[in-house]
């Protein structure tokens, strides 16, 4: 393989980026700011609670009469729709059980809030299944799992023999488990909603914008562990841009193309050594693979943390303070994603947050 394929100037870099077709980006993740999040579920689960809990604020009717919510309920937070829908099994009969299917074949995701303390019965393992007929990704979550503390291990437990699937333990009223359990379970389930809820959800947005680098940071690295050099990195620089876009789509500049392109250019001085090096350690067959995977990895991540504070300050940084950015944020990044990784598999929001 000839080292002509490698990018051997800075201006290589520069033409690879002009080269993309950043309107297309743009659009794709101006698609991803529309997504859908329909939330269903029994009679008296907590589904306008959770609702209210996102919202930060009362919008759907809270009671613990069964069937308090009459009709769909849908807030629009900017682009982004959260709907919630009325319980099934309600003694009144289908029809609200029918308006909320409506609601979730319309779906980009839709979440199955269930009561912990009713428990998990047959009539949930069906209403599971007739969702996920609909053709959408679904999570499960379970409520109210504060008043069964006790036996909240034997509920999971029987859920998941009935369902197939592990719900997500969660208490609505007051968030347990919504921002460390419940949000990474659903970006797992339909990566493209993260974009949305971010910038949906200021009271989040930090912890999805970290999972959005995160999972881009390994998605880069199984791009990079491709044995040719050369080939791997058009598709690096496209990853890496719709990162850049994704993140100034959550801090409310979804087109700020210019910024994007201007971010990406300014530190291509620096990522050319990287890609150099990541290109050259592919000529050592096995362990130069996984060198050029893990420099991929540590790259995608060091642009991701420098954009998301770019966006975060603004998109005022220039030239230099960019660079320096970068650079710091890079150092850090093997102990944020090795050392983090390791422990348990962990790779949740919490463990992402850093001080620069």
């Amino acid at each position: 393989m000839s080292l002509l394929l490698l990018p051997s100037k800075l201006q290589d870099i520069q033409k690879a980026l002009q080269a993309l077709d950043w309107h297309a980006q743009g659009e794709e993740v101006a698609q991803e700011l529309q997504s859908r999040l329909v939330i269903v579920g029994p009679v008296n689960s907590g589904k306008s609670t959770l609702f209210n809990y996102l919202h930060s604020r009362k919008l759907s009717a809270v009671s613990a009469v069964p069937g308090t919510t009459k009709g769909v309920v849908e807030h629009p937070l900017g682009p982004f729709l959260l709907v919630d829908t009325p319980g099934f099994g309600e003694v009144w009969g289908v029809d609200r059980a029918n308006t909320a299917q409506e609601a979730a074949q319309s779906a980009d995701l839709v979440l199955l809030l269930l009561d912990a303390a009713a428990g998990v019965r047959q009539s949930d393992h069906d209403l599971y299944q007739s969702l996920r007929a609909l053709k959408v990704p679904v999570v499960v979550a379970l409520n109210k799992t504060d008043l069964v503390k006790q036996d909240l291990p034997w509920i999971l437990e029987n859920a998941e023999k009935l369902l197939g699937v592990r719900p997500v333990p969660v208490v609505a009223r007051t968030g347990g488990g919504v921002v460390d359990k419940l949000l990474p379970a659903i970006l797992d389930a339909q990566p493209a909603v993260a974009v949305a809820m971010a910038h949906a959800l200021p009271g989040v947005r930090q912890q999805l914008v970290h999972k959005i680098i995160l999972r881009t940071a390994w998605l880069n690295a199984m791009i990079g562990l491709q044995p040719f050099p050369g080939l791997d990195v058009p598709f690096l620089l496209t990853s890496q841009t719709r990162m850049v876009l994704r993140i100034a789509a959550a801090y409310g500049q979804p087109m700020s193309v210019s910024h994007a392109r201007e971010l990406l250019t300014t530190m291509a001085g620096s990522l050319l050594s990287r890609y150099l090096a990541g290109q050259l350690a592919k000529f050592i067959p096995g362990p130069g693979w996984i060198v050029s995977a893990a420099m991929a990895a540590i790259s995608t991540w060091g642009i991701g943390q420098a954009a998301h504070r770019y966006f975060q300050a603004g998109a005022t940084l220039k030239g230099p303070d960019l660079r320096a950015l970068y650079e710091r944020m890079r150092k850090m990044a093997p102990r944020r994603l090795f050392k983090r990784r390791g422990r348990k598999g962990s790779t949740d929001s919490t463990d992402l947050t850093d001080t620069p």
